[in-house]
């Protein structure tokens, strides 16, 4: 059994004294896992960083195998990541999400599609928070639980919708949301692409896209929890909206 195909590096981790057992994404084959032989090598470990885009051939004797990557970089994105907190934020949360969520071996080319042009925008501090938001909602609904904000959940309308059902996910407008109000999510203009996106919004339709992450893509993951490194993200954007995002430190700078 062997193919080809293109991917992004999500983990990497040691396996015995040589070599390392990775997993990528890629659009034909999904998430996938396979040892590099030499994986903790001087020639390939500094391929091996989370984001990287590689070319990668499968090979195992039964399907069912775990199999063997033989790898060729493509390019890697380390260095647009580790020019400032939130680029490298912002990739740590989307190769975790994308380890947490993903169905083994199930290709979601739509998703793959959607991700390579998310990371090639790190760096671009301006524009990826929105950027990213609006791959967090494509993921849910790759899994299974889009939102539906089109028109109210209640009335059939779509003026004045500020509010997201907690349970389906649906717009409520705020006239229908009547003494329910309190208990409904947040739906802020960016979720629905109209005007401009400031952090503190962009933080406040990440709490509602959390909130079916955790509460309906989680549960059929066995219950695990969200990954932190999404939790520091939203960290990072809201140091942002509070204009303490920043560069990395240089050597000996305290920050």
């Amino acid at each position: 059994m062997d193919w080809r195909d293109t991917g992004i590096l999500l983990t990497s981790r040691t396996h015995g004294e040589t070599s390392a057992i990775i997993e990528v994404f890629t659009p034909e084959h999904g998430r996938h896992a396979g040892v590099v032989r030499g994986g903790v090598s001087r020639k390939i470990a500094p391929h091996l960083q989370p984001g990287a885009q590689l070319d990668v051939t499968w090979r195992a004797r039964l399907e069912d195998h775990i199999g063997t990557f033989t790898i060729e970089p493509q390019r890697s994105r380390a260095a647009a990541a580790m020019g400032d907190r939130l680029s490298l934020a912002g990739l740590n949360a989307v190769v975790a999400l994308l380890a947490f969520a993903l169905p083994e071996r199930e290709p979601h080319p739509p998703l793959y599609a959607r991700t390579e042009a998310l990371l090639d925008l790190l760096g671009q501090t301006d524009i990826w928070p929105l950027a990213y938001l609006r791959w967090e909602v494509a993921l849910l609904e790759e899994m299974g639980f889009g939102l539906d904000l089109g028109a109210c959940a209640v009335t059939g309308g779509n003026d004045q919708l500020i509010y997201v059902s907690p349970r389906t996910g649906r717009a409520v407008s705020a006239s229908a949301a009547g003494e329910w109000a309190d208990r409904l999510l947040p739906l802020p203009q960016c979720l629905l692409g109209i005007g401009p996106a400031p952090d503190h919004e962009i933080v406040q339709a990440l709490t509602t896209t959390g909130h079916f992450l955790h509460h309906h893509l989680a549960p059929q993951l066995r219950g695990m929890p969200l990954p932190p490194a999404r939790a520091a993200l939203i960290d990072r954007i809201e140091r942002g909206a509070a204009g303490l995002r920043g560069h990395l430190p240089c050597p000996g700078d305290p920050r």
